[in-house]
C-alpha cells in the first residue's frame, strides 16, 4: 500500500507533528510505502496564480484558470512544485491529510494545496468517453481512498449531533464530500483528536494508539457511503430523487 501523507502544521513539536511521527513509525512497522509532504517545512506556495502555468496568456488575453491548468497539465508545463505533488498523488493508494481545524476548515496552506494540485483534467473537469463530467465518486482520482486526520480544541460533545459547533461529519463535509468524493477518492471516516489544547501525556498516549490502530486496520476499512452522482440517485438537476431519504433535508441525505 502506498500512502501520501500531507501535513499542514507549522510546528513539528505540536500535537499534529508528534502524531505524524508516531504514525509514520507505524507505517514502517506495517511495511507500507509512504511519502510525506510537510507543507510548512516545504514553504509551499499557497496562492494559485498565473506563475503556476508559466505566466499570463500572450497578448493580454484573460486568464481562465481551469483551462490553463488543464492545458499546462497535459503539456507538462505546470510549475515544478505542482508536478512533484501530482506525481506523489498519482503514486498513492491512500491520501492522508493531517491538519488542525482552524475556523472550521483547514489552514490556508492546505487549501492552497487543493487549489494548485487538484487541477482541471485531474481533480475536476474530467470527461468520460460519452462526454459527461466525471465527479462525486467517479472523478479523475477514482480508485484511491482518503483519510482526514485533524485536531480540534473543543471536546467531542461540542461536535456531537446536538453540539454547538455542529456535528463533525457536517463540519468536515466540504472536505469529505466536496474534495475527496468530488474528485473520485473514497473518503474514510475522519480521525479527530478532540481537546487538543488539553492533551496531557495520558491523553496523547491514547490518541496516538488510536491513530496507529486505524492505520493497522486501513486495508480493510470501509469508506463512507456517499451516493455517486452517476448512480441514478440524482435527477438531471443534481437533486436527490424524492423516493430517497423521504422527508429529510440537509447534508446527511447524501450518505446512504
Amino acid at each position: 500500500m502506498n500512502i501520501l501523507w500531507v501535513l499542514a502544521h507549522p510546528e513539528q513539536r505540536s500535537l499534529n507533528g508528534s502524531l505524524m511521527s508516531d504514525a509514520l513509525g507505524a507505517l514502517d512497522e506495517l511495511g507500507y510505502a509512504y511519502q510525506v509532504s510537510d507543507l510548512y517545512a516545504m514553504k509551499w506556495k499557497a496562492v494559485l496564480d498565473a506563475d503556476d502555468f508559466g505566466g499570463r496568456p500572450p497578448g493580454g488575453e484573460r486568464l481562465f484558470v481551469g483551462a490553463e491548468q488543464e492545458r499546462a497539465y497535459a503539456a507538462g508545463e505546470l510549475s515544478a512544485d505542482i508536478r512533484a505533488e501530482i506525481e506523489k498523488l498519482l503514486w498513492a493508494d491512500v491520501l492522508v491529510l493531517q491538519f488542525p481545524l482552524w475556523w472550521f476548515g483547514p489552514p490556508a496552506i492546505l487549501k492552497g494545496w487543493f487549489d494548485r494540485v487538484l487541477v482541471q483534467g485531474l481533480g475536476f473537469g474530467v470527461k468520460a468517453p460519452d462526454g459527461h463530467t466525471r465527479r462525486y465518486g467517479d472523478g479523475g482520482l477514482a480508485g484511491k481512498r482518503a483519510l482526514a486526520v485533524t485536531s480540534v480544541g473543543a471536546r467531542s460533545s461540542g461536535f456531537g449531533p446536538r453540539g454547538i459547533h455542529g456535528h463533525v461529519d457536517e463540519v468536515l463535509f466540504p472536505l469529505l464530500h466536496g474534495t475527496f468524493w468530488y474528485t473520485g477518492m473514497a473518503p474514510l471516516k475522519p480521525f479527530v483528536a478532540y481537546g487538543a489544547d488539553r492533551h496531557d501525556a495520558a491523553d496523547y498516549a491514547r490518541t496516538s494508539a488510536a491513530l496507529r490502530e486505524r492505520l493497522r486496520a486501513l486495508p480493510g476499512e470501509v469508506p463512507l457511503s456517499y451516493r455517486p452522482e452517476a448512480g441514478g440517485e440524482y435527477d438531471g438537476e443534481l437533486v436527490l430523487n424524492p423516493g430517497l431519504a423521504p422527508g429529510r433535508e440537509g447534508l446527511g441525505v447524501h450518505e446512504r
